[in-house]
């Protein structure tokens, strides 16, 4: 698969992704509260640390990756 055409379908899935997140915002809520991820909150300081969503992310991504090159 050439360059070109990943950039075409890495774009595509970035436009896709935007216009989720701004018509259903409810939808990605959830990022960034799971179990696992720290968030840090005192007055004049807040902290988020998404551990257990960067991994979920990850597998996901790894998935759709190695599809996509099969």
């Amino acid at each position: 698969m050439g360059v070109g055409k990943v950039l075409v379908y890495a774009g595509l899935f970035l436009l896709l992704l935007g216009l989720s997140l701004l018509y259903f915002p409810k939808l990605f809520a959830w990022f960034g509260h799971l179990p696992g991820d720290i968030r840090i909150e005192r007055e004049g300081l807040r902290v988020y640390i998404p551990l257990t969503s960067a991994l979920l992310l990850s597998l996901l991504l790894t998935l759709l990756l190695n599809l996509f090159r099969r």
